[in-house]
């Protein structure tokens, strides 16, 4: 018994740094998800076209697509970050 508790203490120790990875976002709004949805929607993605082979690249590229446009808004002068030579001043 006595080699139990051990057991289950080391655990919850060795728990502890793995459970502070976790999101600390916050929780998400719905405005947030329809937000992101229609970011994707306008890069490519169709969701409506169900779970097919394509489902996860297609998703993912999108995303992609969202995160490089938005690095360029948030960042005008840098082309290169979504493949573009940098513009010439």
């Amino acid at each position: 018994m006595k080699s139990f508790v051990r057991f289950a203490a080391t655990s919850l120790i060795c728990m502890g740094p793995s459970l502070s990875f976790a999101q600390s976002n916050g929780p998400v709004t719905r405005a947030q998800v329809l937000s992101e949805l229609i970011a994707v929607e306008k890069a490519g993605f169709e969701p409506g076209m169900g779970n097919g082979p394509d489902f996860p690249g297609n998703l993912q590229a999108a995303e992609a697509r969202v995160a490089a446009q938005n690095r360029l808004t948030e960042h005008p002068n840098a082309n290169h970050l979504v493949g573009q030579p940098p513009a010439q001043q």
